[in-house]
């Protein structure tokens, strides 16, 4: 029988309910046990996917095309359990689900109610996401809980792990309640009430943590964690201090040393082997021990908030990790960026762009794709990065004055980017694809495969084959890329079905690493693999910081022998 342990939050939001479960699923599988993980979000929203970053951070997207919480990324890079739909629902979602149960009749005629019948439902979406993945395999699934204890909107979830709680018996379950200790610089100590008064909401609706994790920016001392055990009916073991790190990949030894690990194995009657966290502290050194440092100018409209960039953040760093470099990212608004403001990119030894929706800061974008592709700087677009680089040498190189994506323009002169649907052939009359057709201006999402040319750097990066994840909506019109092969774009690889443009790049004779991907390689990015992609971006960088580097002493000494 699958155990499962509850992650419930208190006091505050953003206090790392997501990383705490990820890095307790991490030490759980160190010691040999099956783990997944499952995010309950309360918003009434569907799923993510029509939220703002500026409201919800990124939208993170499985194999198998479900756009899910960014929390979702953090459980992929701590554990080996690959996440599918199951493992996040929301609010809407439920009560989409019964709303549909009561118009076909399921309940009889029966008064729906959010108890029994909201809870009910939400207990079988969070088996059938522990069921997901070879059930029979799995030992324990973490459950994590979004929103904070006293949230209308969390109620029902609540309610429902409690239910399920007393169903499965007190061996098969466990809470973990992560919670807030501040710190009142005024008064120069930490306050515990926060906690008691969350703990006491918790208890109020009938839930007693097991564990508490006491969030704060310095380790909480005994006789304060002492004090918490005892107004929050805690025993003092179990009464954890999780205080700020430098690095989220500490936090899993930070926990074990603890013995929170133990206690959720003594609690759910697990006997495993010992933990093994040697590849952590070995993470940990690389990351405290860079040779060498690289600074990556991200230029986006997304910039106020880093979680909407969460996932490329990661692995941006990883990749840094496997070149033993430290990667700094620095956000350059788009919308500040102009052919005059453009110089302040010299300062950097590589350029991204990366994904987003709707108009703003676009040329500003083309702007930073321009700048990199004729000053040399490694440059690589991702999915909405590789379309205004895609715009950039259509203007610029191919001959296509007013060259754009329908998205932006819909009446553009050459829409070398638009839907499948709104795709024009060479004599301007429009070409339609069948109503039967599951591309035409929908969102292409989760895995697909692409053919890889042979001679590209994307063959040198993937091989013949490249499997990555997919969300966008616009395709590169396949009636401009002859036009753009012949003034030197590369298309290096093609979707395997319809024949779609997956990757282009530069030459090497011509630029030392030009490249823009159409789907999203960061979502497959961990800390012990890497990723291709990221990692040859990185040496790339790297190769041309070297470079920027030895060009000044190269002209010293040119000077002093002619001197």
């Amino acid at each position: 029988m699958t155990k499962f342990v509850f992650v419930t939050g208190g006091v505050v939001s953003s206090l790392g309910k997501g990383i705490a479960a990820a890095s307790l699923a991490a030490i759980l599988e160190s010691r040999g046990l099956k783990v997944t993980l499952i995010k309950l979000d309360p918003y009434l929203n569907v799923d993510p996917g029509t939220m703002s970053p500026f409201q919800h951070g990124e939208v993170f997207v499985t194999d198998d095309g479900a756009e899910t919480d960014l929390d979702l990324g953090h459980y992929e890079r701590f554990i080996t359990t690959r996440m599918k739909k199951a493992n996040n629902f929301t609010t809407g979602q439920i009560y989409k689900s019964v709303l549909e149960k009561e118009r076909r009749g399921d309940y009889l005629g029966k008064t729906v109610q959010v108890i029994p019948h909201v809870t009910n439902e939400i207990q079988e979406f969070v088996k059938r996401g522990a069921m997901s993945d070879k059930p029979a395999e799995l030992d324990v699934a973490i459950v994590e809980i979004g929103g904070t204890v006293g949230d209308i909107e969390s109620l029902p979830f609540l309610e429902a792990v409690r239910q399920m709680s007393l169903k499965m018996g007190p061996a098969n379950s466990a809470f973990v309640h992560l919670t807030y200790v501040p710190w009142i610089a005024a008064a120069g100590e930490l306050k515990t009430k926060p906690t008691q008064h969350t703990v006491q909401k918790l208890r109020e609706i009938g839930i007693q943590p097991d564990v508490l994790l006491c969030r704060a920016d310095r380790p909480i001392p005994d006789d304060e964690r002492e004090k918490i055990s005892l107004f929050t009916n805690v025993l003092p073991h179990g009464v954890i201090s999780m205080w700020d790190v430098d690095t989220i990949y500490k936090v899993p030894r930070l926990l074990h040393e603890q013995g929170l690990d133990e206690l959720i194995c003594m609690k759910l009657q697990l006997l495993t082997k010992p933990a093994d966290l040697r590849r952590w502290d070995m993470l940990v050194a690389e990351v405290e021990h860079p040779q060498a440092q690289v600074t990556i100018a991200m230029c986006g409209k997304y910039t106020d908030l880093s979680d909407s960039y969460k996932s490329l953040n990661e692995a941006l760093r990883h990749a840094g990790i496997h070149n033993h470099a430290k990667v700094a990212i620095e956000y350059v608004d788009a919308e500040t960026l102009t052919e005059q403001t453009a110089a302040q990119l010299a300062r950097f030894d590589a350029i991204l762009v990366p994904g987003g929706f709707g108009k703003r800061g676009i040329e500003g974008k083309i702007v930073a794709a321009r700048y990199a592709r004729e000053h040399g700087v490694p440059y690589l677009g991702i999915c909405l990065g590789m379309q205004v680089a895609t715009i950039e040498y259509a203007r610029h190189v191919a001959g296509l004055p007013g060259a754009n994506s329908t998205e932006f323009e819909p009446d553009t002169q050459h829409p070398v980017i638009a839907l499948i649907e709104e795709w024009h052939d060479r004599d301007g009359s429009l070409q339609k694809r069948s109503a039967s057709s599951d591309l035409g201006g929908t969102m292409r999402l989760g895995a697909q495969s692409s053919d890889v040319k042979p001679g590209t750097l994307a063959w040198q990066i993937y091989g013949p084959v490249v499997t990555e994840r997919h969300r966008h909506r616009y395709e590169a019109n396949v009636h401009y890329l002859e036009r753009l092969q012949q003034a030197g774009l590369v298309i290096s690889a093609l979707t395997q079905r319809e024949q779609l443009t997956e990757i282009v790049e530069l030459p090497k004779a011509v630029h030392p690493w030009f490249m823009g991907v159409q789907f999203h390689p960061e979502f497959k990015s961990t800390p012990w693999g890497g990723h291709p992609l990221f990692s040859s971006f990185i040496k790339a960088a790297l190769d041309h910081r070297r470079g920027a580097a030895a060009e000044p002493q190269a002209l010293a000494a040119v000077a002093g022998a002619a001197a």
